[in-house]
């Protein structure tokens, strides 16, 4: 094996952890891909035998590209029409919940940090790096870099399920809840909803979405009584279950032919929210999925 072949070796052993690290603190799959490649590119020009830990170097690599990425992002989310979601990562329904467990809301959560937060929480608390290398990483000291993940834990625990949903309910609720907005059935749907419901879509502008969330079973159960009332029954089409970013939902084709995911956080039995992302830019991956066939997507 060339030097080359082994750096390349010692590379591929970590991506899957550096896309999903670059994913979650991003946002976007897509994103993180080059974040990755970036961090590759890097790599290649690294004297052979000068780095003893590879994995902290490439992780502490990733990091801070995405951090310089982020404020970019940020901007861009400022001018974004609607509701911003992460970009959805398709599980299949059999399979077992993601290493780091951070569902849909959970990444919600991590966009009302600071990048800091976002990235001392991530690094500390799903991919347990020591706080010493976090500290390096960040270029602050270890007490400061507590204190960073103290404050984005304290923010992000309000949205951890209290009774996660296993795998068999929650597929049984998603069909449930595809029938009933099809079907126009409303009682059914008033029973699945929590009181204090949030609906979000994203058609970044792209396509049609809800530009505000929705929020509370009253407003929820109006707007789809008057999408029935407008489209009539059966206006989309259930194309597969599936979960996204953790949680239980499904890919549908809705009417005029856009692609959808649609998932839903549920809490005590009572779907709590919906996510629906439309927009085409965000479901590349999804397109390649039902095209096919084939697994998830790395990220996830």
């Amino acid at each position: 094996m060339t030097i080359q072949d082994g750096a390349t070796v010692l590379f591929e052993a970590h991506r899957r952890r550096l896309v999903r690290l670059a994913y979650r603190m991003l946002g976007s799959a897509a994103e993180a891909e080059d974040i990755v490649q970036d961090a590759w590119l890097r790599w290649q020009q690294v004297e052979p035998g000068t780095v003893r830990e590879p994995g902290a170097y490439l992780t502490r690599t990733v990091t801070r590209l995405c951090l310089d990425a982020l404020k970019s992002a940020r901007a861009r989310r400022e001018t974004y029409v609607g509701s911003w979601l992460p970009e959805p990562i398709v599980e299949e329904p059999e399979e077992a919940v993601a290493a780091d467990e951070l569902t849909l809301s959970l990444m919600l959560a991590l966009e009302r940090l600071s990048p800091l937060e976002r990235a001392a929480f991530l690094l500390h608390d799903v991919f347990d790096v020591a706080l010493d290398e976090i500290a390096r990483t960040l270029g602050r000291e270890p007490a400061a870099v507590r204190q960073l993940a103290v404050r984005a834990r304290r923010h992000v625990q309000a949205a951890r399920p209290r009774f996660p949903v296993t795998r068999e309910e929650g597929s049984r609720i998603a069909k449930a809840f595809f029938t009933a907005v099809q079907s126009g059935d409303l009682a059914t749907l008033q029973s699945m909803l929590a009181e204090d419901v949030v609906l979000r879509s994203d058609g970044g502008g792209k396509v049609l979405a809800f530009l505000n969330p929705v929020a509370g079973m009253a407003r929820v159960l109006r707007l789809y009584r008057g999408l029935y009332r407008k489209y009539g029954a059966h206006s989309g089409t259930w194309l597969r279950p599936a979960w996204i970013d953790g949680l239980p939902g499904y890919l549908s084709r809705e009417r005029g032919g856009v692609l959808q995911t649609t998932a839903l956080a549920i809490e005590g039995g009572r779907i709590a929210e919906i996510y629906i992302t439309r927009n085409p830019d965000k479901l590349g991956e999804v397109v390649k999925l039902l095209e096919t066939g084939a697994g998830p997507n790395a990220a996830a």
